[in-house]
Formats: structure tokens, C-alpha cells, sequence
């Protein structure tokens, strides 16, 4: 097997440069779809009932995209087909979804319409997800994964910023933040239609500059004994899974319950506490929804600098319980600050969290996956534990928000205890190192 080929800097940035668009589009779903569908018309009961789409089509579309590229040779390579085919769905539902409102439709066919684009955007947004990672997997060497993957999430991290201020950016210039009732205002109106515009600039700019090596070049360099890797079915990879990959599930499961809370119920939680505002088709509503992406930009922007502090924990389990708890405190602080500026505070303790959610569980998992083989597909069924519990939080949403009032602010303090709990199932790790 010949070793692959050391890149330079811009051919590593290359690989990974539409993610940036990509994540734009990701950002500008997490940070508005409650916010529209509340604009809408859509009851705050039933609003964790549109987030069962994202993590459910997440958990379909991800591992078929995988396998199918796997087996794709054109001659415009094997995954950035799915790159492009999904970055165009993408940009056709980003320019129809938040459109939703001005068809004419009534209530119950813009709710249906509104799903279905949702569906769609969730599908192709994943399906042009994938592939950035699988691009890394194939071309570039052991040595420079690291720097290719921390490419990576610069770009990702950089176009969630980009995203969840575009509203609050687009309102500040004089585009319009409000609109008749039922109608989705021209600020977000237009940063889906800019975020479309940047996502299919970012994949082209991808396409024409990463060339994938033919099948013949891609087997100098990997192997048929690392593509054909003895098969078992899933269930029986489960059932010898380590004891760490469902302990770590186990966290896995609170804490992302408790973001699919936040993206539900977070733009009505700083609207109740901060303006006062319920009414989604008031002014004050729709400043809370741009000034909730500012938040949100500003908890990425602490997630970085926190990914930066986490090594210096000697105790990689205390570090990841500690920012758990940061977390959770962050959560529960939300419902009590009604100054918008003094909000930057729980955001940051969130991105705490936020940071050890991305980076420690793998390590958990992958340390302990040593020796058992099979890593790819026990890291896309350890991707489920990603997807169920949003699915499940999602279908018990609407019951949880009865049970606490029908208060969307107090859904934070679920999120909380929600986190803290998930800190506490930490001490059930067994770190293999």
C-alpha cells in the first residue's frame, strides 16, 4: 500500500471549504425553524413535534449516503456527486421554506407545506454533510487528519456564526423584521435566500478545486482489506459493544435532549423573559428571535475558546462532567436574566457544554472500541445516540411543556436538569486509554 501523499494548507482548506456553506445553512435551520413555524401559526405544544424531522432524517440519510458513496465512481469522483446533488435540494427548499406564509395557503396546508420543506432540508443538508468527512477519510494521510479535521471545524464553527447572525444583521441594515401575521419577516426571509446564495458558492468553489483520486489510485492507497472489513449485523455489534459506548450513550441521551429543548423552545424563552413578548407575530418577537442568533453565534464563539481549555483538564472525565454543569447552570440562568445583554452569560456556560459534547464522547468511544474492529459501523450506530434522544425529547416536548406551566422559559430549566443529570452519569465511564 503506498502511503498517501502529504497536502499543503489550501488543498487540506480545499477539501473542507464548502462545509462552511453548508453549516451556514445548518446554522440558519437550528436558529429559525421554531421561529418560523411559531410566525406561522404553529401551537408552542406542538412545536417539538417539527424537531422529530432533523435527528430522524439525520439517522436515515447519513449512513445511506455513506454507503452508497462507497460505492460511486464517476468521473466527477464518488462523494462530491452527493455533495452537489444535496447542496442544490438544499438551496431550492432554502428559498421556498420561509416562504411558506405569503402562498395564500391556509393554516393547516402551510403547516404541511412547511414540513415538507423542512423534511427536504433536513435530507439535504445531511446528504451534503457527509461527504466533507468522508473527502478527509479518503485523501488525506494518518499524520494530517488532525490539521484537516480542525480545518474542518474552524469552517463549521466560523459558518455557524455567519448564520445565526444574519437575521439580527439583516434588521440592523433596514430589512424589515416584521410582517402581517402569519407571514415570515424579510430578515429571515432573506438570510435563507443569502445563505442558499453562499452554501452553492462554497460547493462549487469545493468541486472545481478537490479533484478525487479514480479507482485505481484510491486502492494504491486503501486497501480492499480496509473496504471489505468482515461484515456482522448490527445487532450483533451491539450486543459485544464495550460497556463504554452505552455509558457514554447513556450521557449522550440527556444531553441531547436537553439541546433538542434549547433549539425547540429558546427563541419563546428569551422573548417571555426579556421582552415580555408572546405574540409571534409582534415586533418585540421578532427582535428576540434575531437577538436569540446573536446568542447563539456567541455560545459557538465560547464553545472554541472552551475546546481550547478542555486538555488542560488532567481528568478527561471531570473536564467533561464539569462543562456539562457549566451547562446546565447556563440553562437555568436563562429564565431569570431579563436584560438581553447580561443573557450572553448563560450562552457562553452553554457553549462550555457545547464544546465537550462534540469532542469528548468520541474519545470515550474510540478509545474503548480498540481491538474490536468494525470502528466505522460502530461509529454510525454511535451516531444514534445522537438522534434518538432528540427523538424521543421531541415526542414528550409538548407533555413536558403542559407539566411546567406552558411556560417556555421554564423548558430551560429542563434543559438544565437535564444537563447536570447527564454530568452525573459521567462517573459510570470507564476511560480506556
Amino acid at each position: 500500500m503506498k502511503q498517501k501523499p502529504n497536502l499543503n494548507f489550501w488543498a487540506l482548506w480545499n477539501l473542507s471549504f464548502g462545509f462552511f456553506g453548508v453549516q451556514i445553512a445548518y446554522a440558519l435551520q437550528s436558529g429559525n425553524i421554531s421561529r418560523i413555524f411559531r410566525t406561522l401559526g404553529a401551537d408552542p405544544h406542538d412545536l417539538s413535534y417539527f424537531w422529530i424531522l432533523p435527528p430522524l432524517m439525520g439517522i436515515l440519510v447519513q449512513p445511506i449516503v455513506g454507503s452508497l458513496s462507497d460505492k460511486t465512481w464517476t468521473r466527477f469522483g464518488r462523494r462530491i456527486p452527493y455533495l452537489f446533488v444535496g447542496a442544490l435540494v438544499a438551496v431550492a427548499v432554502m428559498c421556498l421554506l420561509p416562504n411558506a406564509g405569503s402562498l395564500g395557503l391556509a393554516v393547516s396546508s402551510v403547516m404541511m407545506f412547511g414540513l415538507i420543506m423542512l423534511m427536504l432540508l433536513d435530507t439535504s443538508i445531511n446528504m451534503a454533510m457527509q461527504p466533507f468527512k468522508m473527502l478527509v477519510g479518503d485523501m488525506v494521510n494518518e499524520e494530517q487528519k488532525a490539521k484537516a479535521y480542525s480545518i474542518q471545524s474552524f469552517l463549521c464553527n466560523a459558518g455557524s456564526v455567519v448564520g445565526f447572525l444574519f437575521p439580527y444583521i439583516f434588521a440592523a441594515v433596514g430589512i424589515a423584521n416584521v410582517a402581517e401575521p402569519g407571514v415570515v419577516p424579510p430578515s429571515v426571509v432573506w438570510s435563507f435566500y443569502i445563505g442558499a446564495a453562499i452554501l452553492i458558492l462554497c460547493v462549487i468553489y469545493t468541486t472545481v478545486k478537490v479533484k478525487e483520486w479514480d479507482p485505481k489510485t484510491y486502492l494504491e492507497y486503501n486497501p480492499v482489506s480496509e473496504e471489505k472489513e468482515d461484515k456482522a449485523d448490527w445487532i450483533t455489534l451491539l450486543k459485544n459493544a464495550p460497556a463504554t459506548f452505552w455509558k457514554v450513550g447513556l450521557v449522550q441521551f440527556f444531553c441531547w435532549a436537553a439541546l433538542l429543548y434549547m433549539w425547540t423552545y429558546v427563541v419563546d424563552a428569551v422573548a417571555e423573559t426579556v421582552w415580555n413578548a408572546t405574540d409571534s407575530s409582534s415586533e418585540e418577537y421578532q427582535v428576540a428571535g434575531n437577538w436569540t442568533g446573536v446568542l447563539y453565534a456567541i455560545q459557538a464563539m465560547g464553545s472554541v475558546v472552551w475546546a481550547t481549555i478542555l486538555p488542560r483538564f488532567k481528568n478527561t472525565k471531570m473536564a467533561y462532567a464539569v462543562s456539562l454543569v457549566l451547562g446546565g447552570i447556563g440553562f437555568a440562568l436563562i429564565p431569570f436574566i431579563p436584560n438581553q445583554y447580561l443573557q450572553i452569560i448563560p450562552f457562553l456556560l452553554i457553549g462550555c457544554a457545547w464544546a465537550a459534547m462534540l469532542a469528548m464522547p468520541f474519545t470515550f468511544v474510540t478509545n474503548a472500541l480498540q481491538g474490536y474492529g468494525h470502528m466505522g459501523a460502530y461509529l454510525g450506530l454511535f451516531n444514534g445516540t445522537i438522534c434518538l434522544p432528540q427523538i424521543i425529547a421531541a415526542i414528550c416536548g409538548g407533555t413536558i411543556l403542559h407539566l411546567v406551566g406552558g411556560h417556555s422559559a421554564t423548558m430551560m430549566i429542563v434543559s438544565g436538569v437535564l444537563l447536570v443529570c447527564g454530568a452525573a452519569c459521567v462517573g459510570f465511564i470507564h476511560d480506556k486509554k
